[in-house]
This record gives C-alpha cells, structure tokens and sequence, in this order.
C-alpha cells in the first residue's frame, strides 16, 4: 500500500477521497486553484498546494503543475475523482511514467471506452445489446444514408464526449444537416473533436447504470443498478438505488452484461456501464464511465461497500473486500438529490457567499459537500454544492425521509435548486415510479403551461 496519495480534484469529491484516505491511515494531498483556497478539501488535507489560478486550463486541467505537486510533496499515488482529468488516459499514462500509482482503470480500457464508436464496436463484440446506429459520419452523404437505414427519430452524439454535450434528437430529416453541423461546433468546442455518430433513438426510455468493480487478480463484480433517468437537458438531478422500473430477470440480464463488458476488455477498478432500458423492457449499452460517479453514495448505502477504498484497494494490488460471486441484494432503498447554487426557475449558475447554513441530520442521512457557513460559491466552475443522500427501508420511506430533508435544510445567499427538487420528489409521476428521461422536461412544460 502507498503512503501519500494526492487528490487531483475540487470540491466535495476531494473532500470525500480525503475522508477516505485519513480512515485508512494514509496522508492526503489537494491540490486547489486560487479560487478554492478557502474550500474544506484544502483545509481537512494533510498538505495542500496551490496550482494555479481560476480557469480549469490553468489549474485543475493543468497535468504539469498537477505532476509537480505530486513530486514536490512526496505523493506516491494520484486519486483523480470525478470529472476534469479522471477520465484522460494520457494523464493516466504520465502519471504511471512518473512512478506515480494511478487509481483507475489501466489507460487502454479508458481509451476504448472513452472512445464511443470504438466502445459500441467492443460492447457488440462482448454480446452486450447495442442500438442500432453508425461508424463516425463524414460527410453529409454518410449523414443522410445512415438516417434511411437505422430510421427517424435517431440521436446525434459526440464520439468523443458526454454529458449531453453535442448531442442531438433529429425528428425531422430537414433538420437533420444542421443538427450534424451545430453538433460539430459544439463537440470540437467541448472535446477537441468533431467527430459525430448516430443511434436510434429510444422515445421514453429510462436511464439505468450498473456500478462494477474489478481487481487485478481477474476477479470481476456488479454492485447492482442505480436509477439515472431524472434528468434537466441530459445532466442528471436524482439517483436512486435500486431502480423500481427493473424485473428481477432484466436486472440479472443487465448485470450479467456489464460484468461480461469488463471481462472482455480487461478492465480493473471501478467504474459504471450506463443503458437505456426501453419500454418493451429490452435494453442497450450506452457509454461506460471509466471512474468513481457522481452518484455513488447510493450505491455505498444500499450496498454497504466503500467505492473509494475499494479503488485504492484495487489500485494497490489489493483483492476485491466483497466475494465476487456471491449475490448481493441491495439493503433498503436510497435517494440522492444533487443540490446547485443555481436560479430554481431559470437555472441559472448563482455564486455568492453563504450566510446561513444549515444540513439535515438523523438516521439515514448523508451529506456530501465542501461548503460551510461563510464560504464563498466561486463562479469558476459547476454549480453543485452538495449532494444529499437518504436512505431507509423502501422506496416510500427514503421519500418521506427525502422530504423531511429538504425541509430542514438552509442555505442563504446564493439561490439553490431546492425548491426545484422539491417539486420533482412532490410529482405524482415520480411517487409512483413512472417516468422516464423526459420527465423534467414535461414537468416544466407543464409549469410553464399553468403559469
């Protein structure tokens, strides 16, 4: 096992790898932009250095000056969260020249599966169910024909990319041209890349992820289903552990897949395979996401294992702490609610210092966050500034509990999503378990429509 590991994040995750770190007797460094001097990850390290200035480019995207704090304060392992640099395999790579232990996946299996086309083409390959769709379009000929073949509606996607960026619903083939074009635009914009493929398009699936794990010792695991499909413009709002839309067959068909996915490609540490589970109940491969998720606390309660030390673990040549082959049945129901400093109405990104703080407590709640009373939302970076978690016997308990919470929190100065979260677990839509990834969008229509 290492000694000193540094976390190449911000915010509430860092804080959450430090926490981990610290039970298991291992020193912690953060690194922090000059933004984030005053953010409780820096203050809970055991070190802390500065690595440049707001922008992302200039600090927490900036490998060399990442590399350098690893090496000026004797870190011997980089723990790189979520987002920013977690799923770059040349990171991954220089880290490793750098005889620094990488926590995560070898950089090959992250550039097979970073790389959409080459992921579909892999998952089809392993006998994992995959949407109809194409190779990389290039050129509007391509764009047209492959439309005939798979039939509208279909759905543009950056090859190299996620997160909704880039990507486009094409219900009308005179829209389809400038869907491409504008997609383009955004994909190099966002990714460097503007490479660009289709899939048809399902019409109200559900967003279903199976969290996995794997050790360097050939041993391969599912930790069971998450809930994704609350999502505004393709960014998830509300997970859930297990999901109520899954059958006890589909769920061990779905978990089946996703173990044999990482069999085939190699794959070792954590990580997630997402897919869209249609109405008819069939379902199909849609990205893997080669790192720890945002929304893992779910999975953590229902399943009574720690995601993080399971990657450090991992990465130290350690086992799998769970037996791998024994069936685990997740325990009770959990329900993670992301709460942005952002305009509850309009969304809008809303910085600004905290004046009052207050986070709910009790049996089955669990707070992730960075924030305390008096700290200052930077406008540099996303919105999200905890993430609420609760957990009870069933699905009907956790919401009751769910709404209990979001009752007793206060946060005053920045404006939050709160009210809006609220108004999605209150939905008798979302009580009953009906929905599907439109449900936000039709529920502010529907707003929208009575205002």
């Amino acid at each position: 096992m290492f000694k000193k590991v540094l976390v190449a994040n911000r915010g509430e995750i860092a804080l959450r790898v430090i926490r981990a770190l610290r039970e298991m007797g291992l020193e912690s460094v953060a690194v922090y932009s000059t933004a984030d001097a005053d953010s409780l990850h820096v203050k809970f390290a055991d070190q802390a250095v500065c690595i440049g200035p707001p922008p992302s480019r200039q600090s927490y995207l900036n490998i060399p000056s990442i590399i350098s704090a690893a090496e000026v304060t004797g870190a011997d392992a980089i723990h790189p969260g979520y987002g920013f640099l977690s799923e770059n395999a040349e990171f991954a790579e220089v880290c490793r020249k750098c005889n620094l232990t990488w926590i995560g996946p070898p950089p090959d299996a992250m550039r097979l599966m970073g790389d959409k086309i080459r992921a579909r083409a892999a998952m089809a390959a392993a006998g994992v169910p995959t949407l109809p769709g194409s190779s990389t379009i290039g050129s509007e000929a391509e764009l047209i024909e492959n439309a005939n073949r798979i039939g509208l509606p279909v759905i543009l996607k950056a090859a190299a990319g996620g997160g909704g960026r880039g990507m486009k619903i094409v219900t009308d083939p005179n829209r389809l041209v400038d869907a491409w074009n504008t997609g383009r635009t955004e994909a190099l914009a966002a990714f460097g890349n503007p490479d660009m493929y289709m899939e048809r398009y399902c019409q109200r699936p559900r967003h279903i992820e199976i969290q996995v794990a794997a050790d360097k010792h050939g041993n391969y695991a599912h930790l069971g289903e998450r809930e994704c499909s609350i999502q505004r413009r393709h960014q998830k709002v509300i997970e859930e552990a297990p999901s109520a839309a899954l059958l006890p067959e589909t769920r061990a068909k779905l978990t089946a897949a996703a173990v044999r996915a990482i069999s085939t490609i190699g794959y070792y540490n954590v990580g997630t395979l997402e897919f869209l589970l249609d109405t008819d109940g069939s379902f199909y491969f849609m990205e893997m996401n080669t790192r720890l998720q945002v929304e893992h606390p779910v999975t953590e309660l229902t399943m009574g294992i720690d995601l993080v030390r399971e990657q450090i673990g991992i990465a130290a040549g350690e086992r799998l702490t769970f037996d791998p082959s024994a069936i685990r049945k997740p325990r009770g129901h959990a329900i993670e609610m992301r709460i942005n400093a952002e305009d509850p109405d309009n969304f809008a990104p809303w910085p600004g210092k905290i004046t009052a703080l207050h986070m709910p407590g009790g049996l089955g709640v669990r707070v992730d966050t960075h924030i305390y009373d008096g700290y200052r939302v930077p406008s540099n970076y996303d919105s999200m500034i905890a993430k609420l978690i609760v957990h009870d016997i069933d699905r009907p308990h956790a919401l009751a509990r769910a709404r209990r919470c979001l009752d007793e929190i206060v946060i005053e100065g920045p404006r939050t999503n709160i009210p809006f979260v609220r108004r999605i677990i209150d939905h008798p839509e979302f009580i009953a378990g009906d929905f599907d990834t439109g449900f936000v969008g039709r529920m502010l229509a529907e707003r929208a429509a009575a205002s």
